[in-house]
């Protein structure tokens, strides 16, 4: 089978969506398939930041290719990014099914164009969130609002199956009150993190940041949660003058304001500012010698870092949005909060820093019952079966 993977990044960009593309496109060459991957050449999409010059646009793979193709993006809040050549790039290779990933974007209206030129079948994976936690002002969620009422009806009628991660996802998408192909519930996979080697060293080590630290990993964007996060913090490392806040993550916009909030609160020399981390092995160093992880969000599809933090043995606490308590149990493998409510989190922080055993066996919990449920492997079989009953086989 011949498949075609759309999405606006892709690994060396950071980002769960581009994780999620890399595992699907590898595990399904894997297993037979011929996989091109059509994406974008940004390293980050707002602000936009282009991908090193030495990446190459057109990557030989042991599934495929991935064809990193020019964008280009109207200014500010009308961010959008337009790919240059993606149908004339599909009308050169001809796949046998497209998928495309995440809702409202330029690779799903092209998908939806060149399926019905050519009789091609296309899958939407929708990484959806709705028009209230997403990033950018009144103007972005006009567009985002006009989108929703009078285009997003027909693109997700035309295509032959949209997945979803969680049934929540799936209750939001028919919030929209369009018309949907057949939905399928098909949640993410888990990729276990490689070991550090056993002379790096720990996560302190390699980094100098002292322990014990609050860590949490993802986008430093406005959906985050991260300004309940530091008021939270504060008054943890109040009682605790050794407590530090560890941030990893591309900057998507807020981490100017971020340090400034620090700072006003006292605790600027407390919290460290990462980036990305693309070595892997202290990406699990810095789970593994959290003292927890904490995924504050107003709203998240999923959660993957969760999972990575509970594979560590690294307890949790996340707030109850989204598809999060589908699979974190609140008080089995992580503490849960209502999003935006800053006294719960402060609550939840100091619980799991003043009991060392309801946090070990939260994150025990969390690594033998919780991780073990949620394989690529898994996620990739129910792929080939959905587009081969797209394909008609």
């Amino acid at each position: 089978m011949k498949v075609a993977q759309l999405s606006t990044r892709y690994p060396p960009g950071p980002g769960g969506v581009e994780r999620h593309v890399a595992e699907v496109a590898a595990r399904l060459g894997r297993d037979g398939h011929s996989v091109d991957v059509y994406t974008s050449e940004l390293y980050r999409e707002f602000p936009m930041e282009r991908l090193d010059p030495g990446v190459a646009r057109e990557e030989r793979t042991a599934f495929g290719a991935v064809h990193r193709l020019p964008v280009w993006s109207l200014p500010g809040e009308l961010h959008y990014p337009f790919f240059r050549g993606l149908e004339a790039a599909l009308e050169r290779d001809r796949p046998d099914v497209m998928h495309a990933h995440t809702y409202g974007t330029n690779q799903v209206a092209v998908a939806r164009r060149f399926g019905a030129r050519h009789r091609t079948p296309f899958v939407l994976t929708a990484h959806f969130h709705p028009i209230w936690s997403i990033y950018g002002g009144w103007l972005r969620h006009r567009i985002r609002g006009f989108y929703d009422r009078r285009l997003a009806g027909p693109v997700l009628a035309s295509a032959a199956r949209v997945i979803v991660q969680t049934r929540e996802e799936e209750r939001l998408l028919r919030g929209l009150g369009v018309a949907l192909p057949p939905v399928e519930i098909i949640p993410p996979g888990y990729a276990p993190l490689p070991d550090p080697p056993a002379s790096a060293g720990s996560f302190s080590d390699r980094t100098g940041i002292p322990t014990p630290y609050v860590l949490f990993v993802g986008r430093l964007a406005s959906n985050k949660g991260l300004t309940d996060l530091l008021p939270a913090f504060a008054a943890l490392a109040r009682d605790d003058a050794a407590a530090r806040l560890v941030l990893v993550g591309t900057d998507g916009g807020m981490r100017a304001t971020l340090a400034v909030r620090a700072r006003s609160l006292g605790i600027e020399p407390r919290v460290h500012f990462l980036g990305h981390v693309a070595d892997e092995t202290l990406l699990a160093a810095a789970y593994r010698d959290a003292r927890v992880t904490v995924l504050p969000s107003e709203y998240e599809a999923f959660g993957l870092v969760l999972l990575e933090s509970l594979a560590e043995g690294t307890p949790v606490i996340a707030s109850r949005v989204g598809g999060i308590p589908e699979f974190i149990e609140d008080g089995r493998s992580g503490l849960l909060f209502p999003p935006g409510d800053v006294p719960a989190l402060t609550a939840a922080l100091r619980r799991l820093w003043e009991d060392p055993e309801l946090a070990r066996r939260l994150g025990r919990y969390g690594r033998t019952e919780v991780v073990p449920q949620y394989t690529w492997d898994r996620l990739v079989a129910r792929l080939e079966r959905v587009y081969a009953e797209v394909l008609g086989r």
